[in-house]
């Protein structure tokens, strides 16, 4: 698990591989992550977008930009915390996410970069 905080904003992430849903004999690996936001801030704030790149071990790299996160864009009074689960598709059984949100302060009005810990992909297998 991989945590940080900025600006008051408490990140935390957990990946899992999901062997049930991969075919490792066709180059699909499927990864899910829980996050977990936690305003620790005197402030509203509200998730608008997110930005993420995806590194695959087999050298490909996406990069992925979109309003909020799993069709939604929380708000979180101070004290509050949102967790959702998503999930990434890779073509090898290793690789590594990392990006940042973009979130609104809604007393102050200011647009704040929120960085996302970079987190591991890794199929159970790899780590005997």
């Amino acid at each position: 698990m991989n945590a940080l905080i900025t600006q008051n904003i408490k990140i935390t992430v957990e990946s899992m591989y999901k062997s049930e849903y991969s075919k490792p004999d066709k180059q699909y690996y499927i990864f899910a992550y829980k996050i977990t936001i936690e305003n620790k801030g005197e402030h509203t704030i509200q998730l608008m977008t997110r930005h993420w790149e995806i590194f695959d071990s087999v050298g490909e790299r996406k990069k992925v930009d979109g309003r909020g996160v799993i069709g939604q864009q929380p708000i979180l009074k101070p004290g509050e915390k949102y967790q959702y689960v998503s999930g990434c598709n890779l073509k090898s059984d290793l690789g590594c996410m990392e990006g940042h949100y973009n979130m609104l302060n809604h007393v102050t009005q200011e647009m704040l970069t929120i960085p996302i810990p970079k987190f591991n992909l890794i199929a159970n297998y790899r780590l005997n």
